[in-house]
């Protein structure tokens, strides 16, 4: 009989184990790229079903959370593309102002985020949303750190930019 803690670990074993490992955390990085949740959980799932499907593409185990990582934030890019060529339903509600804990800063983020590309959207959410280094984001995309530095700084750029437009626009309709 044989001993399954000898038995070699399969590519697919590997590749199910990280799946299963990253899903809590796969899914808040989808939702804070695509902000809802609804959305989230495909974007997750198309990920994984990718991964699936493209696992013989990963060369190294070592790199797998990176390799996945990619592919999640592809889907959501896609997704935040598709969003932007349909036509968009605008909610206004004149009656409520951003909450005794929140400024109107905090009330305009949102709709800011959402001026940015989907590019920098990813970005943001890989350096905000997944709390990772400058180092960390340059291995998950396989880019150089100094890359990493110049968009993260050109993002933020456009995102105060982005605020300011969502204030104005805002202080517009009161």
């Amino acid at each position: 009989m044989l001993d399954e803690a000898a038995a070699p670990i399969s590519a697919d074993d590997a590749i199910r184990r990280l799946l299963r490992a990253r899903v809590d955390d796969a899914f808040r990085l989808a939702t804070f790229i695509l902000r809802d949740p609804l959305a989230a959980e495909d974007a997750v799932q198309e990920a994984a079903l990718l991964a699936w499907d493209r696992r013989r593409t990963l060369r190294d185990s070592q790199t797998a959370d990176g390799w996945f990582t990619r592919i999640l934030v592809n889907v959501c890019r896609d997704e935040l593309r598709r969003r932007a060529r349909r036509p968009q339903l605008v909610a206004l509600d004149l009656g409520a102002g951003p909450g005794p804990s929140h400024s109107a800063a905090d009330a305009d983020l949102p709709a800011a985020v959402g001026r940015l590309s989907p590019d920098e959207q990813g970005l943001l959410a890989l350096r905000f949303g997944r709390e990772l280094t400058v180092p960390e984001i340059a291995e998950h995309l396989h880019i150089p750190e100094g890359t990493v530095k110049s968009r993260l700084h050109s993002t933020l750029q456009h995102l105060r930019a982005a605020l300011e437009a969502e204030r104005r626009s805002a202080e517009a309709i009161r």
